[in-house]
C-alpha cells in the first residue's frame, strides 16, 4: 500500500466543490480528497491534492464500470490524447479501488454558465470540436459528450470525463446497458446499435444547439418523449445562426453514415467548405 506523500499546506475547497461526506475516504492512493466535485453513474469524483500540491480531479468508479480487461487499454488510449482543449488524463488504476485522475480545471461547466452568443459562441464551437476531433484521432469515442462535460476554464473550454470513453473499434452498447445522456444521445446508442464517432459528432451538434438557445434539440422532458422524438423527429434549432446552423444540421442526420466526421465539422468551422449541401 502506498503512502500519502506530505504536501505543503492543502488546497482550499473551490467554489464549484462541497465537503467531503462521513463515508468519502481521505485518499485514493497518493492524491489526498478535498471535497466533492459531482457524483454519477459512473462513481464520484472528487477534487483532489497531487503530491506536488496542485489540484486533480479524481474519478473513483464503481466495480461495473471498470470491469473488464479491455478498460486499461481504454484508459492508455485516452491518455494519448492531444492535451489541448481537454482534461488530460494524469494517472489511472483498474486494481484494488479503481480510479482515474486528470487535470483539474476551475470554472463553471457549460450545463451552468447557460446559453452563449456570437464571438463566444462560436469560440466554443471550434474547441469543442477541436478537443473531439482530437479524440477520434486517438482511436477514442467519448459517448457522453453534453453541456455538464464541457468545462469554461479560464483559458477556455475543456472536454472532460472519460470515464465511459471506449476504444474506436470496440465501441459497442446494448440496450439493457446504455451509456450517456438522452437529451445529448445519438439515435444508434438509444436503438442499442454500434457506436462510433459518429455518436460524438450528434452529441456534440445537441451541445452546440443548447449552448446557442439554451435548449437540446430534441428537448429534455420526459425520458420517453425525448428518445421518441432523437429516433423519429427533426430537431428543433430555434434562432442557432448560420452558418454554425447548417454544420449543426448535417450532424443531427440520424444516419450515421450521413454525419460528417469531426475533422471535417472543424475545418467547415474555420472556414472551409459545409460538409454537406444545405438544408432545404
Amino acid at each position: 500500500m502506498r503512502s500519502i506523500p506530505a504536501v505543503t499546506g492543502v488546497i482550499p475547497l473551490m467554489p464549484n466543490a462541497e465537503p467531503l461526506r462521513p463515508d468519502d475516504p481521505e485518499a485514493i492512493a497518493v492524491y489526498r480528497l478535498v471535497g466533492r466535485l459531482g457524483e454519477g453513474g459512473q462513481g464520484v469524483v472528487y477534487l483532489g491534492q497531487a503530491p506536488d500540491g496542485r489540484p486533480v480531479a479524481v474519478k473513483v468508479l464503481r466495480q461495473s464500470v471498470a470491469g473488464g480487461n479491455g478498460f486499461a487499454k481504454e484508459i492508455a488510449a485516452a491518455r494519448r490524447v492531444e492535451p489541448f482543449c481537454i482534461a488530460q488524463v494524469l494517472d489511472a488504476s483498474m486494481s484494488g479501488r479503481p480510479y482515474i485522475v486528470s487535470e483539474y480545471v476551475e470554472g463553471p461547466s457549460l450545463q451552468e454558465a447557460g446559453p452563449h452568443r456570437g464571438a463566444d459562441l462560436q469560440r466554443l464551437a471550434v474547441s469543442t470540436a477541436t478537443a473531439l476531433a482530437a479524440i477520434h484521432e486517438a482511436g477514442v469515442v467519448h459517448r457522453d459528450f453534453k453541456p455538464s462535460n464541457v468545462l469554461l476554464g479560464r483559458d477556455g473550454p475543456r472536454v472532460v470525463d472519460f470515464g465511459i470513453a471506449r476504444l474506436a473499434d470496440s465501441a459497442v452498447t446494448v440496450t439493457s446497458s446504455v451509456v450517456g445522456t438522452p437529451a445529448y444521445m445519438a439515435p444508434e446508442q438509444l436503438a442499442g446499435a454500434y457506436v462510433g464517432p459518429a455518436a460524438d459528432v450528434f452529441a456534440w451538434a445537441s451541445v452546440m444547439v443548447f449552448a446557442g438557445t439554451g435548449t437540446p434539440p430534441f428537448g429534455e422532458d420526459t425520458l420517453p418523449a425525448v428518445i421518441n422524438r432523437v429516433l423519429n423527429q427533426e430537431p428543433f434549432l430555434g434562432d442557432l445562426p448560420e452558418p454554425l446552423r447548417r454544420v449543426v444540421h448535417a450532424c443531427l442526420a440520424k444516419d450515421p453514415a450521413a454525419r460528417p466526421p469531426m475533422r471535417d465539422v472543424l475545418l467547415h468551422l474555420l472556414g472551409g467548405s459545409s460538409p454537406h449541401p444545405p438544408p432545404p
